[in-house]
């Protein structure tokens, strides 16, 4: 349900999106060799996060969300035109139309219970046709295809590196430990830059020797502000992964650098530790050894992707 549910998202926006603003929809938003991807291709992958932003930001952090998220959808439209024109140079090459009859056939019934009576009102009212969307399947399955395809074996992995990894993040495979936690948390606002250096300098008061607590009670904008920013005792699972990682990753008195999260400012301090169990490295070899194995086969897909952007005409508008 959830594969719809971004799928339907994304056509809502792009429909709305086309009727709000047609002239936009129409210019090209980069060249590709021969091929164009206009700017109602970008905004089709953009529009639900940044309806999003927009209900969250404002002011120079939403212009600056904006950017990055635009930025990445053409560049990600680009690697995309680039393999499937690269599908196309090989000789014979083809997807089967049963490989897309297949996935439609899977979607329906997944998605409408088997009734394609409703699939097909639904993507009209949404302005796709069944050939539009057996196109975009069929180019994701050419994609998917191309990029496993450069990826023809599995590299090998050292046991030194997977020994260095396990060193580095121990603390991931440490169960039971718990930190005394207090926070400063500063949110940007309408004035991102200027609250970026407020907190710079709440942190370098800190380091002087200045209360966390004290400042905590002062310039918080946390929950636990009257409490100087004291979250107790937390334990893995409480709070988010990224925000996790920092916090157990203090060591015992320590403060962290200005830490940034969903446009969000935050000081974290390990007030005290209570240490875990670490789990040995014979426990957690294979998800090591399996996650260094998807970075290095992402490697070698950006290797590639780079290759073909250095013998192609690109330009972004």
């Amino acid at each position: 349900m959830k594969r719809l549910f971004l799928f339907a998202t994304a056509i809502l926006s792009f429909a709305s999106l086309r009727a709000a603003d047609p002239q936009v929809l129409d210019g090209v938003a980069a060249e590709v060799n021969s091929d164009v991807i206009t700017f109602s291709q970008v905004r089709e992958l953009t529009a639900p996060i940044e309806n999003a932003a927009r209900a969250n930001l404002s002011g120079a952090a939403l212009s600056e969300k904006i950017k990055e998220v635009r930025t990445r959808a053409v560049n990600d439209l680009i690697d995309r035109q680039l393999i499937l024109q690269e599908f196309r140079k090989m000789k014979g090459a083809a997807i089967p139309s049963h490989v897309v009859d297949d996935r439609i056939t899977a979607l329906i019934r997944e998605e409408f219970g088997g009734d394609r009576s409703a699939f097909l009102k639904t993507i009209a009212a949404q302005g796709y046709s069944l050939d539009r969307l057996r196109k975009m399947e069929e180019e994701k399955v050419i994609v998917q295809a191309m990029r496993a395809r450069e990826v023809k074996s599995d590299p090998m992995i050292p046991a030194s590196r997977i020994q260095a990894f396990y060193d580095e993040r121990r603390q991931e495979w440490t169960t039971n430990d718990e930190v005394k936690l207090r926070m400063i948390k500063i949110i940007p606002g309408k004035e991102p830059e200027k609250k970026q250096q407020m907190i710079r300098e709440i942190r370098d008061k800190i380091v002087r020797g200045a209360e966390f607590a004290d400042l905590a009670r002062i310039y918080s904008e946390d929950s636990t502000q009257d409490a100087g920013g004291d979250w107790g005792w937390v334990k893995r699972g409480d709070l988010s992964p990224d925000m996790e990682r920092v916090v157990f990753g203090l060591k015992k008195g320590k403060v962290s650098d200005v830490v940034t999260l969903n446009q969000t400012y935050y000081l974290l301090l390990a007030e005290d530790r209570k240490d875990g169990v670490t789990k040995p490295l014979k426990e957690v070899r294979d998800q090591i050894e399996k996650y260094l194995l998807q970075q290095e086969r992402q490697k070698m897909q950006q290797g590639w992707l780079e290759r073909l952007r250095k013998k192609a005409y690109i330009k972004i508008h």
